[in-house]
């Protein structure tokens, strides 16, 4: 079965690129957007679906790691495909501080890369890779993690950006 099509990529973004620019509307009211972050370095991680296990503990380590995050001057921004109200009810049910912002047509995750062909029980769908992005001062990405494994992820991201 063939899956959906979406746009694809022109370029797979890689360590050392330019981010690809992005707006979009977040968690609490907010707009998160790579013009607004220019100057500051900070994570992007992309990931499947709100209030899902692997979602959650996901979003539960990095708001554990938040506070060391930010002694050394690293924002947090989680992106999923979910619309607004699933993540307004998503951030306030596990308390996340850092914006979760809505992608809901797919456009950053095409940018980066993280709308990806998928596969279970023999269907091809199109769906969100778990990865991250850890986006330097200049706006240049510094490291990538593509089919992230939760487990021990936002410790690693945050050696990383300890290391900037």
């Amino acid at each position: 079965m063939k899956a959906p099509a979406t746009a694809a990529p022109s370029a797979v973004p890689g360590e050392g690129d330019t981010a690809p620019a992005f707006t979009l509307q977040a968690s609490g009211g907010r707009t998160v957007s790579l013009e607004a972050l220019r100057g500051r370095p900070f994570v992007l991680y992309f990931y499947p679906k709100a209030d899902t296990p692997g979602c959650t503990r996901e979003a539960c380590d990095f708001q554990e790691a938040l506070a060391a995050l930010a002694k050394v001057g690293i924002e947090v921004i989680g992106v999923s495909p979910d619309p607004m109200g699933r993540i307004e009810a998503f951030a306030k049910k596990f308390g996340l501080k850092f914006p979760l912002a809505s992608d809901a047509g797919h456009t950053v995750a095409n940018a980066y890369a993280t709308w990806v062909e998928k596969s279970m029980y023999g269907r091809a769908y199109m769906g969100m890779e778990r990865s991250t992005f850890l986006i330097d001062r200049s706006g240049r990405i510094a490291r990538v993690w593509r089919k992230v494994k939760v487990p021990g992820h936002a410790a690693e991201v945050k050696a990383a950006a300890e290391a900037l």
